[in-house]
Formats: structure tokens, C-alpha cells, sequence
């Protein structure tokens, strides 16, 4: 398997659940970078697990995706912002609109 850096957060998530699951596997390489990781499964090094948000790096690529279903793996999100700025005009709105949606996506998928 193509992993990312120990240091990763999203490769630590993968570990545990993994470990939680008691799969084992062989590492194939270490990438820095999904981008990475992604082109190192379609030169045909391994195969990796990416968080969903990484499915993008995959188009036009000569790789296949599909869905983990066991484990099913629940990401937190955060919101950052420069520290000591306050936010434009209307973003207060959105980030609202996306904390709802988020409750909303995160009800309907039953991981709530």
C-alpha cells in the first residue's frame, strides 16, 4: 500500500482504523502528498486509501476508486482563520451555511 508520511494526520486516521480493524498490510512507498500518492498508484506501485476530498486528484487518471464501507470513516472539520482578522462581509453567513449543511450531510449519512 501507498501510504502517506507517519507524520500525516489523515495517514494516522487511516492507521487506526485500520488497526481498530485488524487489517494488515505491506507499505509500498511513502508520499509527502496525495497528488503523490495518487501517481504512485497509477505507475502502478500500490494501491492507497485517501480521504474523499482527495477523489478529485483522481480525474483523468488512470485509476479506479470505490467507496470504503467497512470501516466507515468519519473526518472532523475545522475552520481556521488569521489570527487577529475578523472575516469579510458574508462569510460569517457561510461558514453558518456550511455548519448546517454539515450537520445536515453528516444526519442524512447516519454518522451523526
Amino acid at each position: 500500500m501507498i501510504v502517506l508520511s507517519p507524520s500525516s494526520p489523515h495517514q494516522q486516521l487511516v492507521d487506526r482504523q485500520l488497526a481498530k480493524s485488524r487489517v494488515e498490510f505491506e507499505t509500498g512507498g511513502v508520499a509527502n502528498l496525495l497528488d503523490t500518492q495518487v501517481a504512485l498508484v497509477e505507475a502502478d506501485e500500490g494501491s492507497a486509501i485517501i480521504p474523499s476530498f482527495g477523489l478529485a486528484l483522481c480525474n483523468g487518471r488512470d485509476v479506479v476508486s470505490s467507496r470504503l464501507v467497512d470501516p466507515v470513516v468519519s473526518m472532523e472539520f475545522n475552520q481556521i482563520t488569521q489570527r487577529g482578522r475578523t472575516l469579510p462581509e458574508g462569510a460569517e453567513e457561510f461558514v453558518e451555511f456550511l455548519r448546517t449543511y454539515f450537520i445536515g450531510w453528516a444526519a442524512r449519512a447516519g454518522i451523526a
